[in-house]
Order: structure tokens, then C-alpha cells, then sequence
């Protein structure tokens, strides 16, 4: 029996942050992790990284030389994170899948069971993939596959169709589109991102229709038939044939191994870690990141690292409800960003708001690089002039939006924007043709 003050479940952004700073405190600390293709955690192996660096690499590069690269990359960065938490003299870290016995104690795969004051669950999720005949068929891939496609093939699929049409399926669209995939979209809904205005969504459909991105909207897909050199997408309403086939219909949280029911956590409906505003499941059981239900975003991940810190060494007043305001990017060509209300979301809020609008081809640096293609949108209250939300369909959105974070947060109103100095020639400074139509 290892005995030890804390255990942490999973080498995720939390997870790793949390073993540094309990190193610092002092305290003997053992991180679980039970894929060493996993270190650092999804966002570094699976997630963010490879596929912003595909993107990246996509522009200039073959397939095969981009998924070399976007390999050396994730290769470096995984050793790294392993080595930066390994290194530490009061962590240590065991690959082992880990399985509850009871609320303090845990066994390992490795035949060890550890015992520990503290237990922190940092697992994550996984790609849903749904039960349908052909699922498992060998041409059917899940975000992580697609990825690491270049492993068994040195050209992209000349025929890639997506099956979803969120933040993850748009992303592989682009990206394999610019490798020189034909690319199809099967949507069971009728619309796609339902949080998403209908003007911006309308240029978004625009845009994946100039480049030959087909999209399928309210198909059910019934059947993946494989046959000798494709497989067949048989949906409720036609079939479309693929050589390759991404699955991106959501993610599921890794919590089936850990066996929860020998101790006092409760799950979610659908699998998630219940816990309270300071992601406490029990007095010493704490989840964080994705596992936790906590928006999937490795940014959000590290904010939930944040208040369990507070919580055990601070002065305890950091809450999840505190970030109710937060950006987002579906890294898209361009980038679309949003933070906060979108207009339909104003609308059904009741506040007394008023919109602005500025298509991206009347900023001059858009004309400059030649991407046009856009939207720039404001929410405001009218009452006092309080920016409610903002919407970014434009190039650099994904690093402009955090700028109407810090506003948000700190009561900057909307007529600071419509006179702020920005460089020039930049998307920021359409910000102040934006807000000056208010």
C-alpha cells in the first residue's frame, strides 16, 4: 500500500498544474496517467495542438510532411510536459489505468494500490462514437484517428466525409479541404451551430460551399457499408461514397474504468462527475476539466485547476459560476470567435439591446490579405451602454476576442471601443467602424 497526501487521476492541463503547485507546497503527490501517448492531455496529443498545427501546415505543405511535422511537434511537447512534471522531487508519476476501492483508495493496473488524503479526477473524454452498423469498419475514424491518418497513409482521402457539423467536424472540413480532400458533411439536424446567429451561420454555409464542402442537413446516417475500395455513408436519404469517414458527433467522459460506485461520487445523466461550484464530488474527491462537465476547452480546464487552488491554499472565494463570460474560437477559415449574448440569445434575455454589424470586406487589411469573407457583430445594452456580446467572423478574430474578455470583466462600455487608438492597417481597428454605429 503507497501511502501518500495526493492522488491525481489524469495528466491534463489540470492535473499537471495541480502536481506542480503541490510540489511547491511541499506535498508528496503520485499523477495516475494511463496512456503515455497522453502526457500533458488531450488538448497537446489529440486536441488543440495537432490539429491547429495541421491547419497551420495545410496552407504550405503536403499531407504527409505536415503530419511529420505536426508528429515532431507533439512528440516534443509530450516529453516535455512528462518531463517537467516527473522532474519535481515530491511527484511522482505512474502509468496505470486506476480503479476506486473506496473513497480514499485506489488500485493500480500495475498490481500497486495507493491510499491517499486527497483524490483528483482529471480524465477527460472521449470521441462519441454511436451504434451504428459499420462503426467499427476500418475506413470510420474518430477525431484521434483523423489525426493521425498520416500513420498508415502518405496521401489525404481523396473522399473524406464528416458525419456532425459542430466546432470539430467545420475544423476537419477546412482542413482537409485544404489538403485536397473532396469533403461532405452529414448533419442530423436540420441547422448547425445552434448558438450561432442565422447571418453569421449563412456565411459560414457560404463559405463551405465556395470551396465544394458540401453540407447535409437533417439526414440520419443508418449504415456504414464497407466494400473493397470505399465505404458507403447510407443515410436515411441518399449514400455517399468515402474513402475515408470522421465520426464528430460529440465527446463522452472517461469515467467507465475508474469504478465510482465503490465510493460516494455521484455521475451525471450522462456519465459526468457531479460536483458543487468548487468541483468537490465529496469532502476529498475533487474533478476537474472536461470529466467534471466543465466546458470542453483546455483554457477552462486550467480555470478549474484555478479554483480547486484557491479553494485548498487561498481564500476559497473563486467559483465556476464566476466565468460565466468566456471566448471561444472554432478555428475555421477565417476564425470565428464569439463572447458572451449572441442576438438571439439578447432577444430571448428580454434586455432592452441594440445590434451593430460590419462586413469583414470593409476592412482594409481584409482587402490587403484578401480575406473578405466575414462578419463583425455587437450586442449592447441600450440602457447603459454595456457590451452583452460580441461575434468575430474575421481574420484574427481568435486573437481580437480576448480583448472583449478584459472589457466584459472589467465594465468597460461600448463607446470605449468606438474611440480607442489602434495600428493600422489591422482588424483591430475596425472595432472603432463597428462601435460607432451605436
Amino acid at each position: 500500500m503507497i501511502q501518500t497526501k495526493n492522488l491525481i487521476i489524469g495528466f491534463g492541463k489540470a492535473g499537471k498544474t495541480l502536481a506542480g503547485l503541490f510540489d511547491k507546497q511541499g506535498e508528496r503527490t503520485i499523477l495516475v496517467e494511463q496512456s503515455d501517448k497522453m502526457y500533458g492531455g488531450t488538448c497537446i496529443n489529440v486536441g488543440c495542438i495537432p490539429s491547429k498545427k495541421l491547419i497551420h501546415e495545410a496552407k504550405t505543405d503536403s499531407f504527409a510532411v505536415a503530419m511529420q511535422d505536426k508528429d515532431k511537434l507533439i512528440s516534443a511537447l509530450r516529453e516535455a510536459n512528462f518531463n517537467k512534471i516527473n522532474d519535481l522531487p515530491n511527484v511522482t508519476v505512474i502509468n496505470a489505468q486506476a480503479s476506486f476501492v473506496d473513497d480514499n483508495t485506489v488500485a493500480l493496473s500495475t498490481g500497486e494500490t495507493v491510499r491517499a488524503e486527497r483524490i483528483f479526477i482529471n480524465t477527460g473524454t472521449t470521441p462519441i462514437m454511436p451504434p451504428i452498423a459499420g462503426v467499427d469498419g476500418e475506413r470510420v475514424y474518430d477525431s484521434t484517428g483523423l489525426l493521425n491518418l498520416g500513420d498508415s497513409q502518405a496521401t489525404a482521402p481523396k473522399r473524406l466525409v464528416i458525419v456532425g457539423a459542430g466546432f470539430i467536424a467545420l475544423e476537419f472540413a477546412f482542413m482537409y479541404h485544404a489538403f485536397g480532400s473532396q469533403v461532405s458533411i452529414v448533419e442530423k439536424f436540420d441547422s448547425f451551430l445552434p448558438n450561432v446567429d442565422d447571418d453569421v451561420r449563412a456565411i459560414v454555409l457560404d463559405l463551405l460551399n465556395e470551396r465544394g464542402i458540401t453540407v447535409h442537413l437533417g439526414q440520419d446516417v443508418q449504415e456504414f457499408k464497407h466494400l473493397t475500395e470505399h465505404t458507403q455513408v447510407i443515410t436515411d436519404k441518399m449514400t455517399l461514397d468515402a474513402d475515408a469517414v470522421l465520426v464528430a458527433i460529440g465527446r463522452r467522459p472517461n469515467t467507465d474504468g475508474l469504478n465510482l460506485q465503490n465510493t460516494s461520487v455521484q455521475l451525471s445523466e450522462r456519465g459526468y462527475v457531479v460536483c458543487d461550484d468548487k468541483l468537490k464530488a465529496t469532502d476529498h474527491i475533487w474533478a476537474m476539466g472536461d470529466v467534471a462537465g466543465s466546458p470542453q476547452f483546455t483554457y477552462i480546464s486550467l480555470d478549474d485547476y484555478r479554483i480547486v487552488a484557491d479553494d485548498l491554499f487561498g481564500n476559497g472565494t473563486r467559483h465556476r459560476a464566476d466565468r460565466h463570460t468566456f471566448p471561444t474560437s472554432v478555428f475555421i477559415t477565417p476564425p470565428l470567435s464569439q463572447i458572451g449574448l449572441s442576438e438571439k440569445q439578447a432577444k430571448d434575455s428580454g434586455k432592452n439591446y441594440q445590434v451593430a454589424t460590419l462586413p469583414a470586406q470593409a476592412i482594409v487589411k481584409a482587402k490587403i490579405t484578401g480575406n473578405t469573407k466575414g462578419l463583425l457583430k455587437a450586442i449592447v445594452d441600450k440602457d447603459n451602454n454595456e457590451i452583452l456580446g460580441v461575434t468575430l467572423f474575421c481574420e484574427n478574430s481568435h486573437e481580437i476576442i480576448n480583448l472583449f474578455k478584459l472589457a466584459m470583466d472589467n465594465g468597460v462600455k461600448a463607446d470605449y471601443f468606438k474611440e480607442q487608438i489602434f495600428t493600422h492597417p489591422t482588424i483591430s481597428e475596425s472595432l472603432n467602424d463597428l462601435f460607432a454605429k451605436f
